[in-house]
């Protein structure tokens, strides 16, 4: 509760400025963060987003495998068996880490050739505006996806690398902004109020005492 003059009370709009760049710095600095540890640790990193592939795997497993239980579900056989079938996988995925890696490499090359070959068939078929546009991405698209699909592992790692350096950038940009914002608002405060005299109040002119009646 605000127990100040009401003139004194901060503008619902500086309160907001306040608060974005404050976000903007932490959202910065994490960013920043992340993009540290995963340029100079992409195995690591690739590790850590494997395992929680497979956790992911055989919580859904586990989800279920309950739902299997109740009575008024009617595919409770295909339950239990999609259940175990994840949960086999996640703990596949979980022991053999170098396995998940390179699927996470194959499904990445795949999609990237996917893409490709459906810009390709839009730049010749005349379907959107700019073929030539549309065939050059085609063509990069189908031999990045050609080249990480043929070194997954190797791939991954040097695209995790590449992540890390676009987060470190980011994160920079936005603890830049961060200080930017708050230094605008600075300035939109301005200094503070000035002290105004009391108009009720009677002030005796130079030169001439003030009068006072008599009672």
């Amino acid at each position: 509760m605000y127990d100040g003059e009401p003139g004194d009370r901060p503008a619902p709009a500086m309160l907001v400025a306040t608060s974005t760049w404050q976000a903007t710095l932490f959202i910065g600095a994490v960013t920043l963060i992340l993009g540290i540890i995963v340029t100079f640790h992409p195995s690591g990193s690739l590790t850590v987003i494997a395992v929680l592939i497979g956790v992911l795997a055989i919580v859904s497993g586990i989800f279920q495998l309950i739902r299997s239980f109740d009575r008024t579900e009617r595919h409770r056989p295909w339950l239990v068996i999609s259940g175990l079938l994840f949960i086999v996988i996640g703990v596949v995925l979980i022991r053999h880490l170098d396995l998940t890696v390179a699927a996470i490499g194959l499904l990445v090359g795949i999609s990237w050739i996917v893409q490709g070959v459906a810009a390709l068939i839009a730049a010749f078929s005349g379907a959107r505006e700019g073929p030539f546009w549309w065939g050059v991405f085609g063509v990069v698209s189908v031999i990045a996806g050609i080249v990480v699909t043929a070194a997954p592992v190797t791939s991954v790692t040097v695209l995790a690398v590449l992540i890390g350096i676009w987060f470190i950038v980011m994160g920079v940009f936005e603890i830049v902004a961060a200080f930017i914002i708050r230094h605008a608002l600075s300035s939109a405060r301005g200094p503070g109020p000035r002290q105004v005299p009391d108009q009720g109040a009677a002030t005796p002119r130079p030169g001439r005492p003030a009068l006072s009646r008599a009672g």
